[in-house]
């Protein structure tokens, strides 16, 4: 039973790893033309900020798609050395998330507001 949990958990952790890539790339990708089409129409402030916004979206999924990853490589990690590095990366990741969506919903409250006035 424990190997099948460890092979299970082995390709879960891998399949989502790979889903969290996929959604960074497609992110990326379409902040990085979305820029070049606003670099190259002279674009304003506003516009800009929101390929920004829409980027951060993109990123914060994949690092929640990434600490899922982690947290089901915790289940059947035996060495202490392995959770550690595990941990490292979890708080990591779960600093640049914290982060991101923090300036995501600071940016979102000014738009409210100038929307509103």
């Amino acid at each position: 039973m424990h190997e099948w949990l460890t092979i299970a958990t082995e390709y879960s952790a891998t399949i989502i790893n790979f889903l969290a890539l996929i959604i960074i790339v497609v992110g990326t990708v379409e902040a990085f033309f979305a820029a070049l089409k606003a670099v190259l129409s002279s674009a304003d402030g506003r516009e800009r900020r929101d390929i920004w916004l829409r980027h951060a979206r993109w990123l914060v999924a994949g690092l929640t798609f990434q600490l899922a990853a982690d947290v089901i490589e915790t289940a059947v990690t035996t060495s202490w050395d392995a959770v550690g590095r595990i941990a490292a990366i979890a708080a990591i990741r779960t600093f640049l998330n914290f982060f991101l969506e923090r300036d995501v919903t600071e940016i979102r409250e000014r738009q409210r507001k100038a929307a509103g006035s």
